[in-house]
């Protein structure tokens, strides 16, 4: 037992080290497929929406028309074909200014939670880990509220 202790010891304090890079990696990972989707619209860019989004992506937001709240869907295809050409030009935002804010809520070892600002809206984000790439699963959205 004695011969046994110093080696216990050792993996007590080398598995936070472990645990913790890993979750400062996917952390990076997460925010940065936040950033890549964001980007594909704002730099007119669909492989930044390959890289980033799952292909069974369930998007669903509420965007403001006539001063009313309005619901709608939007597939993974759909998605890419906003991507090429919501920015077109650039005639609805300059990529090297317009809002995005990511939030890394949550990070576990499969799934993760996040919110992005951007010039559209807010959008929160439930994404997973799938062959080692984090990719966005889900995505609930709202344009900004009234008066903001």
């Amino acid at each position: 037992m004695r011969r046994l202790a110093p080696v216990l010891l050792a993996l007590l304090f080398a598995a936070p080290t472990a645990v913790l890079a890993q979750s400062v990696a996917d952390r990076a990972a997460v925010r940065q497929a936040a950033l890549d989707y964001v980007e594909a619209l704002y730099e007119v860019d669909t492989t930044r929406v390959v890289r980033s989004v799952h292909p069974a992506l369930t998007k669903y937001g509420y965007y403001m028309r006539s001063g009313a709240y309005r619901g709608g869907a939007m597939t993974y295809d759909e998605l890419k074909q906003l991507a090429q050409r919501w920015n077109r030009d650039p005639q609805r935002v300059d990529p090297e200014t317009a809002v995005k804010e990511v939030v890394v809520f949550d990070v576990l070892d499969k799934t993760a939670s996040a919110k992005i600002v951007a010039h559209w809206g807010v959008e929160y984000m439930h994404l997973a880990k799938v062959d080692g790439r984090w990719l966005i699963r889900n995505i609930l959205w709202q344009s900004p509220p009234p008066g903001e």
